[in-house]
């Protein structure tokens, strides 16, 4: 859990949540990112999360259709933010907005979560602001992004919350993803009212497209354990706390651990090392990340620390395996 998250859970203070929705963008991705918080907002009878729309250079950004929305605020503006996120479609190759990127790196510096979404991430990374961060994005934008940066760490998944940044494919996955940060600041239980609410019953992890792909992965589904397992693959880079873990299960630690080690032979804080080390395994082998990077983009603290977890995992240090 981030510095902004404990601030705010300790002084019941509301999220400000920036969104910038470049010209063009998709109304469905914008509405699922949007709509839940709305809804924490009416179930929770107060606010949680202050939306503000921000423009460039204008008070109204239009839509692929019809639709347009309103802005509150415009780049550049001395905003103060908790998280902001661009949500943008349409063609992005060309995007040069200097004024743009140059204010999005400032919110970076100032420790503003930033998120894209759809065609967004491919923003975030034209600004230089997804360097050694995992990250994912629509299909479309993809292969062109892979040409213009081969060197990102782009995953077919969902979504992806890495440290500072959060990145998701659009669509519909966005309500999958508020979700996923509904739970976080304000507990799973509160989080499925909101899904509940727009009938989004069947709600996917970050890393599959639907939730009997996550049984398939654990060998189980006893929903304490996926609950669990749904958040450390959530929560790869940022470790959750076996408490954190058993409050998103609905569990006491003590049960969740005997859950654990009843159905998988391993406690939770064992099977969420050995997601990690899995994940940082990928990295070598697909990345030129330096160990540093990958021991942050997995949850270590530094690289001895991830070079010690994994040769004693995996029989040999990662540099032996690179």
């Amino acid at each position: 859990m981030s510095k902004m998250d404990k601030t705010n859970e300790s002084t019941g203070k509301a999220r400000r949540i920036g969104i910038l929705p470049i010209k063009d963008f998709a109304v469905l991705s914008y509405a699922a990112l949007a709509e839940p918080l709305r809804a924490a907002n009416f179930l929770a009878g107060h606010t949680l999360y202050d939306i503000v729309n921000i423009g460039i250079g204008s008070d109204a950004v239009q839509s692929s259709g019809a639709a347009t929305i309103q802005t509150q605020a415009k780049v550049g503006d001395d905003v103060k933010l908790d998280a902001l996120f661009v949500v943008a479609g349409g063609d992005l190759t060309e995007f040069e907005d200097r004024a743009t990127m140059t204010w999005l790196a400032r919110l970076a510096r100032a420790g503003v979560q930033l998120g894209g979404v759809s065609g967004g991430p491919v923003i975030l990374a034209r600004a230089g602001l997804m360097e050694g961060r995992r990250m994912t994005l629509h299909w479309e934008y993809a292969e062109a992004l892979s040409e213009i940066s081969p060197h990102l760490l782009v995953e077919r998944t969902l979504y992806v919350i890495d440290r500072d940044r959060v990145t998701c494919a659009g669509g519909t996955a966005p309500m999958d993803l508020t979700h996923a940060l509904i739970s976080r600041h304000h507990g799973s239980d509160f989080a499925r009212r909101v899904s509940d609410w727009f009938m989004h019953t069947d709600v996917r992890p970050a890393v599959g497209p639907q939730r009997s792909g996550l049984v398939e992965r654990v060998g189980c589904n006893v929903p304490a354990i996926l609950d669990a397992v749904e958040a450390m693959e959530n929560h790869l880079s940022d470790k959750l706390s076996l408490s954190q873990l058993a409050a998103f299960s609905a569990q006491s630690p003590r049960q969740l651990t005997r859950l654990f080690r009843e159905k998988l032979n391993l406690s939770p804080m064992e099977y969420y090392r050995q997601l990690r080390l899995d994940k940082a395994q990928n990295l070598l082998r697909n990345s030129a990340l330096s160990l540093t990077e990958i021991a942050l983009a997995t949850g270590f603290a530094n690289s001895s620390h991830f070079s010690r977890s994994y040769t004693a995992h995996y029989g040999a240090p990662p540099s032996t395996y690179r």
